[in-house]
């Protein structure tokens, strides 16, 4: 339904999926002269988007990245209560808004996001960059979705896709993996040297923007516990508005280097922390951190307690909550 335009106060006007429509940045400029609108721009390609409108408006937009539900907004949106039900729900299941809409129901839950993968790999990715190895593109994914929370390199998976006889070279699984970043569904995470401090050059980490369409195309399994664990924390993070990196610590690695407003965090996360190696490990490599910010494990174990030797110890469910009121 069309609304007509009113004279004297600002109007609103929401163009979704703008990328679809052909010279769209004329039309962004035509409409920006007039002082009375207040535009708004939705997109499902972030390459195309960030370049397009950047230059179309002159530096005269703000971008406003928009995820898939945080575990408390998947609380409110499903009229559930915190509870370790609940988290399950949206390890499982993921974040997205129709949900409320779908019994939850394993066979429906993944029917549904089966689809909307297969549309964004359709229409985001194949169609738009013209792809004809789309059964790489299939297999490139159900890589990434086996292997969350892998150091990898373009050339380390190109190996490991040959030793499985799928052909591919390291510019092709770049250029792919680029692909899949751009239409939101994954996200490519630096190594981040922390006494050096810089980003090194080779070795990243990949992670779903969404954890029900990872487990969508892959299962939701009893092994796959810790990677879910490490995906949630990194989704989380990116929520709160935190620049997230991995971290390299000479050879030992900090999951998470989280920066924001000239602050930062780190984050391990451990499945359980019941072994004595696992302590050592997880709250070991963060003291060798030699300086004072924020350092926490985060873990599936319920853990009431307090610091060990400034290092706060949370369960997954207290770190999503004490996050939210992150300044």
């Amino acid at each position: 339904m069309q609304k007509e335009k009113k004279i004297g106060q600002k109007n609103s006007v929401f163009i979704d999926e703008i990328q679809e429509i052909n010279d769209f940045e004329q039309a962004l400029r035509s409409l920006l002269l007039d002082d009375e609108l207040d535009l708004y721009c939705t997109g499902s390609n972030a390459h195309l988007l960030s370049q397009d409108i950047a230059g179309a408006l002159s530096g005269r937009a703000i971008e406003i990245n928009v995820h898939s539900l945080s575990y408390a907004e998947f609380l409110q949106f499903m009229q559930l209560d915190d509870s370790d039900k609940s988290l399950s729900l949206f390890l499982k299941y993921g974040g997205l808004p129709y949900l409320k809409d779908l019994p939850l129901q394993d066979n429906i839950v993944f029917e549904y996001l089966r689809n909307i993968y297969s549309t964004i790999a359709v229409r985001d990715i194949v169609n738009r960059y013209a792809l004809r190895n789309v059964g790489f593109l299939e297999q490139l994914t159900q890589f990434l979705a086996s292997n969350i929370g892998n150091l990898f390199s373009a050339k380390k998976i190109s190996d490991f896709l040959k030793s499985q006889r799928i052909s591919a070279n390291s510019t092709q699984v770049q250029n792919y993996a680029e692909y899949l970043a751009n239409a939101f569904l994954i996200h490519k995470v630096p190594r981040y040297d922390i006494e050096g401090k810089r980003i090194f050059e080779i070795g990243e980490k990949y992670y779903f923007e969404d954890l029900g369409l990872r487990n969508a195309l892959i299962g939701y399994r009893v092994q796959d516990r810790g990677k879910l664990l490490e995906n949630c924390i990194f989704n989380h993070l990116q929520i709160a508005g935190f620049d997230v990196k991995i971290g390299g610590l000479g050879t030992q690695e900090i999951d998470f280097v989280a920066e924001k407003n000239g602050e930062r965090i780190y984050v391990q996360a451990a499945l359980t922390i019941n072994e004595e190696k696992t302590l050592e490990r997880e709250f070991g490599n963060l003291l060798k951190i030699q300086d004072n910010y924020p350092k926490y494990v985060v873990t599936m174990d319920e853990f009431d307690g307090n610091s060990e030797q400034g290092i706060i110890c949370l369960s997954l469910r207290q770190f999503l909550a004490y996050l939210d009121n992150y300044e």
